[in-house]
């Protein structure tokens, strides 16, 4: 008879688990709490005090700490250690079954509570784990079978009634996970603890790209870390198309960075989010648009550059249909030929539509997350942004500046309709994630130009909106807005010559909105 040592703080599943092993011919040992619930539920269990020699201790801070159960854990299959297991009366453990207590969840919780640091530390302290992550390592150590994925539950399962096929590299994937989870665990006491000063991410690879930038960079792939956000990366289901690459990941990521600013921004300051697409390129939007109805969103977001959007990827909040499928395909296209696209991201695609979209070699991708129809202010990624650098990575906040009408600090010089603030959100959103240094133009709820190296797509700028990511040092290139036609324009202030740059404006009756540059500047990738 083999044994399973079954020691969980989330007990969803585990009933059923346990009595699979059982009809395994497993014996069941496990925590206290665990068999509490397993021998309500008629799944017979021992307590795992029987091998450790006693009951909990030191407040229940002792429980699976010993000898007896490591040995269990760590003895090798060969004669010396069994006969040493037999004479010291421990069986070997075959199996480990833990999950953690929730650290992270306690941090996040303390953050909202009215404790001193004090009180507050000891909450966290209380909720570490230290035999979880022994009992895990030390099964994956002694190649035992470890279970620390409620995932992974039914796979262990069906793996042992089919007779346990490839059974290193079976073990090998559980034992990896195991110490991935607890490297996780032990960065986030770190992070806490240190206040941040010592840092790190723990991510596994959740799609493999056939190369990186280049061909020759391999190998590459897409890492994620366990996230909850509805919008990470990992929660968005290629349903048809190639396996996106190295690069339209990094335009995915983009997008969301545009179509969560321009959500946030519109939701903040009018209380609801319009349809929305953006278009990019290189992932700066070549090409972004907001209005009431899907189908006239997706003609202006490509009326921004026609020729520039040839071969990008498009994001949008809504559903596609046949009808939206045919715009994307043929608005504004010449002899009948079809527009190219290398992917395209929604809420959710109908089937016809997604017939039509196709590529020749399943060049276009169709990327599905259900969040994106409920984007909000809410929306905005606030997790830190690292940058690797040679020796390490840079750390920052994320891109989490919302530009708001009703900040106390915000100055307008001129008037402003509603139609020019949801101009000057529109721009902001775009200027502000896109490469600095950037020059934004949106008129009517259409990107009209991006400076970040967008061509020239001919548009009539007269009462256009205008964004700036910094302040303008000078006053000539706010002249040359304003001659083009542009009659808002939204920049940040801090410069010597602020003064000289607002007149400018005044004296050639152009609305000029501004922010202090240390609390709006919009540098985005750098």
């Amino acid at each position: 008879m083999k044994t399973a040592l079954l020691s969980v703080y989330n007990k969803d599943g585990i009933v059923e688990f346990a009595k699979e092993l059982v009809n395994l011919d497993f014996k069941i040992y496990g925590s206290s709490g665990t068999v509490k619930t397993l021998v309500s539920s008629g799944v017979e269990a021992s307590d795992v005090a029987d091998l450790a020699g006693g009951g909990p201790i030191l407040g229940h801070r002792v429980v699976t700490l010993s000898r007896e159960i490591y040995a269990g854990l760590l003895a090798r299959d060969n004669d010396e250690d069994n006969q040493e297991l037999k004479k010291l009366n421990i069986p070997r453990i075959d199996l480990v079954c833990v999950d953690l207590y929730p650290l992270e969840e306690e941090i996040e919780k303390m953050e909202h509570e009215a404790w001193n640091m004090e009180q507050k530390r000891n909450a966290v302290i209380e909720k570490t784990d230290i035999g979880g992550p022994a009992l895990l390592r030390s099964a994956a150590k002694g190649r035992r079978i470890v279970v620390c994925d409620p995932q992974d539950r039914s796979k262990v399962i069906e793996w042992l009634k089919n007779g346990e096929p490839n059974r290193e590299e079976f073990l090998g994937e559980l034992a990896s996970k195991a110490e991935f989870i607890v490297a996780n665990y032990a960065l986030i006491s770190a992070k806490y603890h240190s206040q941040g000063k010592y840092d790190g991410v723990i991510l596994s690879e959740t799609v493999e790209c056939k190369y990186g930038e280049n061909a020759w960079q391999t190998p590459a792939g897409l890492f994620l870390s366990d996230s909850d956000d509805a919008l990470s990366l990992a929660n968005f289901k290629l349903v048809a198309g190639t396996s996106p690459s190295y690069n339209n990941w990094c335009d995915v990521d983009r997008l969301l960075q545009t179509a969560t600013h321009i959500a946030a921004g519109f939701d903040v300051n009018f209380g609801k989010v319009p349809c929305l697409a953006v278009g990019v390129k290189h992932g700066n939007p070549c090409g972004a648009a907001v209005a009431d109805d899907s189908l006239a969103v997706i003609k202006k977001m490509l009326e921004g550059d026609l020729r520039a959007i040839f071969g990008g990827l498009v994001m949008v909040n809504f559903e596609i249909d046949e009808k939206l499928a045919e715009a994307l395909l043929s608005h504004r296209m010449e002899n009948k030929q079809r527009r190219l696209l290398d992917g395209i991201i929604a809420p959710s695609f109908t089937p016809s539509a997604i017939e039509m979209l196709k590529r020749k070699g399943d060049k276009c991708r169709f990327l599905v997350n259900p969040a994106l129809a409920q984007l909000s202010k809410s929306s905005l990624d606030a997790h830190p942004r690292f940058r690797y650098v040679r020796g390490g990575f840079l750390r920052q906040p994320n891109y989490t500046h919302i530009l708001d009408f009703r900040l106390s600090d915000l100055e307008i010089s001129g008037e402003i309709s509603e139609k020019q603030k949801r101009d000057i959100i529109l721009a902001w959103a775009i200027g502000s994630t896109s490469n600095s240094n950037t020059i934004t133009i949106v008129k009517d709820g259409q990107l009209l130009g991006n400076g970040v190296g967008q061509q020239d797509a001919h548009h009539d700028l007269s009462s256009a909106a205008a964004y700036s990511d910094s302040f303008f040092p000078f006053p000539d290139g706010l002249l040359k807005l304003i001659e083009a036609g542009v009659k808002t324009i939204f920049a940040t202030r801090g410069s010597v010559k602020d003064e000289e740059v607002k007149k400018v404006c005044v004296d050639r009756g152009a609305t000029f909105i501004t922010l202090p540059d240390v609390a709006a500047r919009g540098f985005f990738g750098h």
